[in-house]
């Protein structure tokens, strides 16, 4: 199974989008929880919107989804614990990486998808290139009180997590109806069901400071919703598409353009090890995604 051209021109798209509303998200300095609930509240809404005008999904994919909107609250919890433990950029590309590697060794026994030798060549070398691009460019101290041994643990379990939500939804997308709008309406019911609960946390935490901080910039939260919904609203259809360890992959790409607007709009440095990583990366993803060879 190979992913159609314009399948992955829309999921080099969605992780562009993933890496905008990343950079939106870490651009806030004063509320991130906050921002990160209205994020997910913008989905919500977006959501109510859409399902008047769709049709039910199928009982069976409320399955899936409750088990996707499982998955992301443990996502969740396992992703600020290992932030907690560490640097973002020990535990950031441990997560990323692992995520499509995990898809891609289960994918056969599990889902019935079962991948060439190129394409499991391809997975290891996309999956080896994320953790080499996002790893920093020069030696970091540990922050103190930080616990590396938890920090791995909990980067591990994220990308456990991330492989979980993608097969969960995969299927579920895949079982919501027999047309466009019922895989539609998956993801409109989705966003709605997974959405508002980290601004209820964020409120219950700290009500004051967070009124206080939306009052002041409402608006990022809401731009990066949009972008964040629309673009994982791209990766859950492509599942219908296509194998969901190349799906898993091209999303993944996302750390490449997250380094790619730390270069070019932020100033940061890209460096040799960096251009060998992306270089990797697009390897992996033509194996992939190319003709089968021999």
């Amino acid at each position: 199974m190979v992913v159609q051209p314009l399948i992955i021109g829309l999921l080099l798209l969605a992780g562009l989008m993933h890496a905008s509303w990343n950079a939106i998200l870490k651009s806030d300095s004063s509320d991130r929880l906050a921002t990160f609930g209205v994020i997910m509240t913008t989905g919500t809404v977006m959501g109510l919107c859409a399902v008047p005008f769709l049709p039910p999904i199928e009982p069976q994919a409320w399955t899936f989804l409750a088990a996707s909107v499982a998955i992301h609250v443990l996502y969740y919890v396992f992703l600020l614990k290992a932030y907690s433990y560490g640097d973002l950029s020990h535990t950031y590309p441990i997560a990323r990486g692992l995520g499509p590697l995990l898809v891609a060794l289960v994918s056969g026994r599990f889902i019935g998808e079962h991948l060439r030798g190129q394409d499991i060549v391809g997975v290891l070398l996309l999956s080896g290139g994320l953790v080499a691009l996002a790893l920093p460019l020069k030696a970091v101290v540990p922050r103190q009180g930080g616990r590396y041994g938890l920090a791995t643990l909990f980067a591990v379990l994220t990308g456990v997590t991330i492989a979980g939500y993608i097969i969960a939804d995969g299927l579920g997308v895949r079982a919501a109806g027999p047309d466009f709008a019922h895989r539609l309406s998956y993801i409109a019911w989705l966003c709605v069901v997974e959405g508002p609960w980290l601004l209820v946390v964020a409120v219950a935490l700290r009500p004051q400071r967070v009124w206080s901080h939306l009052r002041r910039t409402w608006w990022r939260g809401v731009i990066g919703g949009v972008i964040a919904n629309v673009g994982y609203g791209i990766a859950i259809y492509a599942l219908v598409l296509g194998p969901m360890a190349h799906v898993a992959a091209l999303r993944e790409t996302s750390v490449l353009f997250g380094v790619l607007i730390g270069t070019l709009l932020l100033g940061e440095p890209f460096g040799r090890r960096r251009l060998i990583a992306a270089v990797v990366i697009v390897t992996g993803l033509m194996l992939m995604n190319g003709p089968t060879l021999g």
